[in-house]
């Protein structure tokens, strides 16, 4: 019955309703897409550069920012000739954005443009602005690296997803749970979840028996950690797409062996939504290379690790607001592999997360928060843990203990952060009873509060 209702959404009712009712060319710029991610790396550069050069001359003509900026540094469009000269431009940062917020905004484009705000993770929310196109191509690179997965529109889909506490009118709350239910989805407020409302979340898996589950990767992994340990078998759909936070190879492990079902990685942010996904041969997380220009750059020298570095975006589509080289915060590792599965549309070999989230050494390297999963992996008597810096050299560590924890287990934790950070490095612990989500309902299991 299902895939009946699939075949009715897809070829009748959400065209009616986004090309009809909406007058929105989603549509158009999906099929579009569906097209361009079989084109080969070459004829996938070709159009990414025609793209660049169109934005390029329009922000030299229409946005003040660039305009100046470039002519501060001698530069004209003409002088951009190629990719790599793109990547000698500067890089775009919340700061700059914040100062310059009325001068990013293309003459022509001034009183028509939508805005989003982002969640602010260091405490300074940042606004920017999209034209319609952008948006439309957003949703459709969307549905297409998410159908990669299995997760193709109007099929039975369960989100754990972030959502308002504030509490809606009567009105808007009924439009939108007719509106999910067109959808054929059901959400799951993740920044609600708690200990004591685990219970609530897994009966609510139970009763909609999602065929699709689509998450923030912290609270999934929380409620897979329960369902484990109560022994329950939740009900198996065909895949689980994590979302929001870096997903480590530990934390797919357990949701597959939880869940009975294939987790795909996905990548995105709320500037431009889905920048990469994974496909079925999950051989790393195919960029949205037709629609955004996706760079990696190391902005701080000697990372720990070697290869990771900063994710630098372009939307190639928005005039209205353009993010030239825009760095979000993110920490990517990029790959020199081709995906078995044809698509020109080339690969991350993984996300590290969120540059907030790395570390420093009293060295001044850089360290991953990924490292701090794999240093707890087999801390067995360890429920939770997060390691906050706000000192050059010391880390405060909270931890939630389970089953036989004790000083044994300080001080094996000690020695495994120790043979990667030293011994210069103070380790002060906290034992705590709840590790609470952020105000944005994820969980970060490493945080870096320094300058």
């Amino acid at each position: 019955m299902s895939s009946v209702y699939e075949g009715l959404f897809r070829h009748v009712l959400f065209p009616l309703y986004e090309s009809v009712l909406r007058r929105r060319s989603t549509l158009a710029y999906l099929a579009e897409a569906e097209r361009n991610q079989w084109l080969s790396a070459d004829e996938l550069g070709a159009l990414r550069w025609k793209k660049l050069e169109r934005l390029l001359a329009h922000c030299w003509e229409e946005v003040p920012y660039y305009r100046r900026r470039w002519r501060e540094l001698g530069l004209e469009p003409g002088d951009i000739r190629d990719e790599a000269a793109f990547a000698r431009l500067p890089v775009l940062g919340k700061e700059e954005i914040r100062a310059n917020f009325d001068d990013l905004h293309a003459r022509s484009w001034r009183g028509c443009l939508s805005y989003k705000t982002t969640g602010g993770s260091t405490g300074e929310p940042l606004r920017f602005g999209y034209t319609r196109e952008s948006y439309e191509r957003r949703i459709a690179a969307m549905w297409r690296g998410y159908s990669w997965a299995g997760a193709r529109m109007g099929r039975r889909t369960l989100y754990l997803w972030g959502a308002p506490i504030t509490h809606a009118s009567a009105r808007r709350a009924w439009k939108d749970r007719l509106y999910h239910a067109a959808f054929n989805r059901h959400m799951l407020n993740a920044f609600l979840m708690s200990a004591d409302n685990l219970p609530e979340y897994a009966a609510a898996i139970e009763r909609s028996r999602p065929e699709i589950i689509v998450g923030y990767v912290g609270p999934l992994v929380r409620l897979a950690e329960w369902l484990r340990a109560q022994g329950r078998k939740p009900h198996r759909p065909h895949a689980v797409l994590g979302a929001a936070e870096a997903l480590h190879a530990p934390q797919r492990a357990l949701l597959e062996e939880v869940f009975g079902a294939p987790v795909y990685d996905t990548y995105g942010c709320r500037e431009f939504m889905l920048i990469a996904s994974e496909c079925a041969h999950r051989e790393g997380l195919h960029t949205t290379a037709d629609h955004l220009h996706v760079e990696l750059a190391n902005l701080q020298a000697r990372h720990a690790g070697g290869e990771s570095g900063d994710v630098i975006v372009t939307d190639l589509h928005n005039f209205g607001m353009p993010l030239l080289r825009y760095a979000n915060g993110d920490m990517a590792t990029p790959s020199r592999r081709t995906c078995a599965c044809g698509r020109g549309l080339p690969l991350l070999e993984r996300i590290d997360g969120r540059r907030l989230d790395t570390l420093r050494t009293p060295a001044g390297h850089l360290l991953p928060g990924e490292y701090i999963v794999y240093a707890f992996l087999d801390v067995l008597s360890v429920k939770r843990y997060q390691v906050v810096q706000r000192e050059s050299d010391a880390l405060d560590i909270r931890l939630v203990p389970g089953d036989g924890f004790g000083e044994a287990t300080l001080e094996q934790i000690r020695r495994l952060l120790e043979n990667v950070i030293g011994e210069s490095m103070k380790l002060r612990f906290h034992v705590v009873d709840d590790i609470p989500a952020s105000a944005s309902g994820k969980y970060r299991v490493a945080i870096c509060e320094l300058r």
